[in-house]
């Protein structure tokens, strides 16, 4: 398991499913596309619509092109 990167701020976060614990999948709030408490991510960065994120549940990083 990875450790949450250093740069990882609770002030910048983005709701988009973790594609590796997919710990979304059972939420009420997500799965109706209301903000959720407890199923947010980090945004660690973005260029455009390209965003670079890190679960705080599993510690998965990924990059994502929400355009797409």
């Amino acid at each position: 398991m990875l450790p949450i990167d250093p740069h990882a701020d609770k002030a910048r976060r983005a709701w988009l499913p973790c594609p590796k614990c997919r710990d979304h999948e059972n939420c009420e709030n997500c799965l109706s596309g209301e903000t959720c408490r407890a199923h947010w991510r980090y945004l660690l960065a973005n260029a455009g619509h390209v965003v670079h994120l890190q679960c705080p549940n599993c510690t998965h990083l990924w990059v994502q092109n929400t355009a797409a």
